[in-house]
């Protein structure tokens, strides 16, 4: 009898501190992890002890650690679908979307899901721009929406382009903030200016106060749309 039949494999290696293991609680744990530590600090060693299981018991569940980065995408994949399926009860209204077709709301609806979910993993959302494979499959639900409005092929990849350049620039512009110190609240401190000669970058210095904050929803919405209306205007 296989050790898979008999349970012994299972026993052997899959009960941690937490209960038994699953896939699921494995990415869960790796996602918490980075979202405490930083991304530096996930190796399958760490998620072992965090677990308080062998390293090696890991391996039923992911492959290795590229095989968790990924996991943690989906992760962020299912938040932002939750989001989305939930309606959107606390969504900001995007600018103008009262003359917008339905699929323009849904953009703004995708966008604001996105910036929600990366706000508050802020030391995982990197991964949307690294793990391509993973993240492909996110970007299926816009491509749908773009082709569902009617666009031809020139159409879709355009505003695709567009709106995924947005989406994630916006994003990591507004997690640079955070990048030195998140809960410093001096905004120079913030954005690590401290760790460079006082006369470098004057200008710089002048305006962090106003660079250190976040553009927040509206800011969002607003360049969504900007982007948007080129868009119209050219069809």
């Amino acid at each position: 009898m296989r050790d898979s039949e008999s349970g012994w494999g299972r026993r052997a290696g899959d009960c941690g501190r937490y209960g038994r293991l699953s896939a699921a609680r494995v990415v869960a744990t790796a996602l918490d992890i980075v979202d405490r530590e930083g991304l530096s600090a996930l190796s399958m060693r760490r998620l072992g002890a965090e677990l308080g299981v062998e390293a090696m018991a890991l391996y039923r569940y992911a492959a290795g650690k590229d095989a968790l980065l990924d996991g943690m995408v989906e992760a962020l994949n299912l938040e932002v679908q939750g989001l989305l399926a939930a309606g959107g009860e606390e969504a900001t209204p995007p600018v103008g979307t009262a003359q917008h077709p339905e699929w323009r709301t849904e953009l703004h609806r995708a966008a604001e899901a996105t910036y929600r979910v990366s706000m508050a993993h802020p030391r995982v959302a990197p991964l949307l721009a690294m793990r391509m494979p993973a993240v492909l499959k996110e970007h299926k639900r816009v491509l749908v929406l773009l082709e569902q409005a009617g666009l031809d092929e020139s159409g879709v990849s355009g505003v695709f382009r567009a709106f995924t350049s947005w989406v994630l620039g916006y994003v990591f512009v507004e997690l640079r903030a955070m990048v030195d110190n998140p809960d410093e609240p001096d905004p120079a401190f913030r954005l690590g200016l401290h760790r460079m000669p006082a006369q470098e970058l004057p200008r710089l210095r002048e305006i962090a106060p106003a660079i250190a904050e976040h553009g927040g929803l509206d800011g969002l919405a607003t360049g969504l749309d900007a982007l948007l209306d080129r868009f119209a205007r050219d069809a």
